[in-house]
């Protein structure tokens, strides 16, 4: 269904431009407008908007006290339990947006009443759900709210707790995550997949979820997720509070909305008059021939500046090559695709985060979700596929009103598609400028020094040293040479007599070979067919002498 055609969803619409808080008249039922706050408006504190003590120590651990303008409009509306549609684009700090109120809403009853009825009263089964498309943003959400919730006790029916948050999501064994919501958990972080699993088997209870968070429902539409979604919704109480948070709106999600949510509050955290670009990211578009994009790529990151890079890559394949062709040139990098274990690409994401490697190679799927604040760079290695994914890949940097660079690259036969791409986002760049790893407007552009190399300082020179050590050529002649003359029963091939060797020496069906080192089963093969070996040769020899 299309989204122009779908009638008006009841309840009002919030957005923000310019640093204010705007409204748009309410869609329908006459609800009234939130006033517009003027241009010197500042951004209240977590502790002046209501949430709870603990939670504002927490964050303030992490530098965290003044909110961004998505958590600033959803949070007072979402303490008070109501249903809302948080629209902002990635990194605007949606996580915390939802993230905080759930943990306030728990806590503060947990603290303030054990009910007879026990809904109240955490007692091991999950109050909270949280549905996300990708395991990598299931990881992020789990470790943002572990985060905001550090330290914060509350009240059980067995007594005195932290809150407990868990994580469930494929590629991870079952058995680990069936153990933790037998030990009893508050909060569940998961992706569709593995939450209807787990559900079905009877090992998730959801029967007294309060609160339910759809998060990145754009993204889960995108991925062939919604059908999981709504299967998880008939399994929870209708007598809930729903928040779902969506970077676009499309038709299907509306539907979905207008299903599962009771007249909820559109927040939208945008300019009107945004492009669909950060425009805190200067873009750069270059057209480069496929042969001179590592090259260049090296180049890019020796740029000033620079910190931690994305490279996107359409292909797996792709992906780790470029991972192992800058490791080989020394940058420190890990690789993120569908053909790595789930260990492996927690593994990259881990030294990601903490610093130890500073470039991500990853493709668009492994990507979705990847949410950190501090990448400088993002490097289009292969041109993306539409617009859409273009939005995507430069979205990972130029978040939390920080600014970034994002640098395109753009092969001969990839043209058109830019060019589809330039005229749907209106970026003004149809054709790029030809560009070379030596092209004097690239380290203009980016602030690259012109002496640099396409490798670390140091590592070229090692890298020739390994190339010309070789292995002694007399050893594979060697080789060849004891395989033409192997013997059998002391004599050569062609029936010379030949030097007795004491591997040799034994009978016939006893002589050791390698072919038979594996096991019996292969050495009574060998002993069969040299008995028929030694019955040929034996023919052989009589002819010979007949004639």
């Amino acid at each position: 269904m299309n989204a122009t055609h779908s009638p008006p969803m009841k309840g009002r619409t919030i957005t923000t431009a310019n640093n204010d808080i705007h409204t748009e008249p309410a869609a329908a039922e006459g609800l009234p407008d939130v006033h517009v706050i003027g241009d010197d408006h500042v951004s209240p504190s977590f502790a002046e908007l209501g949430v709870d003590q603990g939670i504002v120590d927490a964050l303030g651990k992490r530098g965290i006290e003044r909110t961004f303008a998505i958590q600033e409009l959803t949070l007072p509306l979402a303490l008070a339990g109501n249903d809302l549609i948080g629209q902002a684009r990635t990194g605007m700090g949606k996580t915390y947006g939802f993230g905080v109120p759930l943990l306030n809403r728990l806590v503060t009853q947990a603290r303030a009443d054990v009910g007879e009825d026990g809904l109240r009263a955490l007692d091991g089964t999950p109050r909270a759900l949280i549905i996300v498309p990708t395991r990598e943003l299931c990881v992020q959400v789990t470790d943002d709210l572990e985060q905001a919730s550090d330290g914060v006790r509350v009240q059980t029916t067995k007594g005195e707790r932290d809150l407990r948050i868990t994580s469930i999501y494929g590629g991870r064994p079952y058995e680990a995550q069936i153990e933790a919501l037998q030990k009893g958990v508050d909060v569940v972080v998961g992706t569709p997949g593995r939450l209807l699993d787990l559900a079905k088997q009877g090992h998730l209870v959801l029967g007294k979820i309060q609160i339910l968070v759809l998060d990145e429902a754009d993204e889960m539409l995108d991925l062939g997720f919604l059908p999981d979604i709504e299967r998880i919704l008939t399994m929870v109480p209708t007598d809930r509070q729903t928040m779902l948070f969506s970077a676009t709106m499309p038709g299907p999600i509306i539907t979905l909305a207008r299903t599962f949510l009771r007249q909820p509050t559109h927040v939208r955290a945008e300019h009107h008059d945004d492009s669909a670009v950060h425009e805190r990211t200067t873009q750069y578009v270059y057209r480069a021939h496929a042969l001179d994009k590592v090259e260049l790529v090296a180049k890019v990151l020796q740029a000033e500046g620079r910190g931690a890079t994305m490279i996107f890559t359409r292909t797996k394949r792709t992906a780790q090559k470029v991972a192992d062709e800058l490791a080989e040139r020394g940058f420190k990098v890990g690789a993120v695709h569908g053909d790595l274990g789930q260990v492996a690409r927690e593994k990259a994401l881990g030294k990601f985060r903490d610093g130890s490697i500073d470039v991500l190679v990853a493709t668009d799927v492994a990507a979705r979700g990847i949410d950190i604040d501090d990448v400088t760079h993002v490097i289009n290695f292969q041109c993306p596929e539409d617009d859409k994914t273009y939005v995507h890949r430069i979205g990972r940097t130029g978040r939390a009103g920080k600014t970034g660079i994002a640098v395109t690259l753009v092969d001969w036969d990839e043209l058109h598609r830019w060019q589809l791409i330039d005229k749907a986002l209106g970026l003004g760049q149809p054709e790029p400028a030809e560009t070379y790893s030596s092209s004097e407007h690239l380290f203009t552009d980016l602030g690259i020094d012109p002496k640099v190399k396409g490798s670390l300082p140091g590592v070229r020179k090692r890298a020739e040293g390994e190339v010309v050590e070789r292995k002694p050529r007399e050893k594979r002649e060697s080789t060849r040479t004891r395989s033409r003359t192997r013997t059998r029963g002391g004599q050569k091939s062609d029936g010379a007599p030949g030097e007795a060797k004491p591997a040799t020496a034994a009978p016939e069906s006893q002589a050791p070979s390698n072919d038979g080192a594996e096991g019996d089963a292969p050495a009574r093969k060998r002993r069969r067919r040299r008995r028929s070996g030694a019955a040929k040769a034996e023919g052989a020899v009589a002819e010979t002498s007949a004639e």
